[in-house]
């Protein structure tokens, strides 16, 4: 099933849309409902492609380069981007392994694009949405690992931690300005991050513990972005939406 929502005349930027995960489904989606979707990452080939398909299904559509860890960047894509009315702050990556092993490296790789990158393109685009004067929406991408922590995965779980705070923060002193600021915790679907985990025994053994007994296919959270993104959502704001099947119910 294909939902929808009339997002014409709304213009919104997807970052972390250069690989087949959250960030293009997204796109693909809000094109769908008649958004402009303009389309973020640091490889502009795939963005091409991205654009490409949804213009070719009867969607609008554009890319601007960024990197989500350098205010520079955020600045720049912000400003190419055109006025925006709905952020989707989906930029992410992972380091895995023992809290013992991984290397200050590893611990601000992660930061500074899944923690510091959501600050930056949050603030950026309430900055221009405060000077338009017609508000927006700014959707963060959360994870079930943010409400409790995963063994293995010790930066990106403390990440996505500080995303739901910032969240929260976020939407305190930005509701002023008619700017809602949500997001959203996927439980575990197969993207580029973990594909291969999922596939593993370790994987399997996972799905088993989570109440609906499988992985979330993408379309699964269509209903929350959309909800969000749209006037539907126009009383929300600092609210987290959690998609997993009923995964939390039972240990990560």
């Amino acid at each position: 099933m294909q939902l929808k929502a009339d997002l014409s005349g709304k213009r919104a930027l997807v970052t972390g849309a250069s690989s087949e995960g959250f960030g293009a489904h997204f796109a693909r989606v809000l094109a769908a409902s008649n958004a402009e979707v303009v389309v973020a990452a640091r490889r502009r080939e795939p963005l091409e492609a991205l654009v490409a398909e949804i213009r070719k299904s009867g969607g609008s559509a554009s890319a601007v380069t960024i990197d989500v860890s350098n205010n520079a960047s955020v600045e720049q894509a912000i400003a190419d981007a055109g006025p925006l009315d709905i952020i989707v702050n989906n930029a992410g990556v992972e380091k895995s392994g023992s809290v013992l092993g991984l290397t200050e490296d590893d611990y601000d790789y992660v930061m500074d694009i899944n923690l510091k990158g959501v600050w930056q393109v949050a603030t950026a685009a309430a900055r221009q949405m405060r000077e338009r004067g017609q508000g927006g929406s700014i959707i963060n991408i959360a994870s079930i690992t943010g409400h409790q922590g995963m063994k293995g995965a010790a930066p990106y779980s403390v990440s996505k931690a500080g995303v739901l705070h910032m969240t929260r923060q976020l939407a305190q002193e930005l509701a002023r300005y008619d700017i809602r600021v949500n997001s959203i915790s996927p439980g575990y679907f197969a993207t580029d991050l973990n594909r291969e985990f999922l596939a593993s025994e370790a994987g399997e053994a996972m799905r088993k513990r989570i109440a609906m007994r499988r992985f979330g296919d993408f379309p699964d959270l269509d209903g929350a972005l959309l909800l969000l993104a749209s006037d539907a959502s126009r009383f929300m704001t600092g609210s987290d939406i959690i998609v997993d099947g009923g995964h939390l119910l039972y240990s990560l």
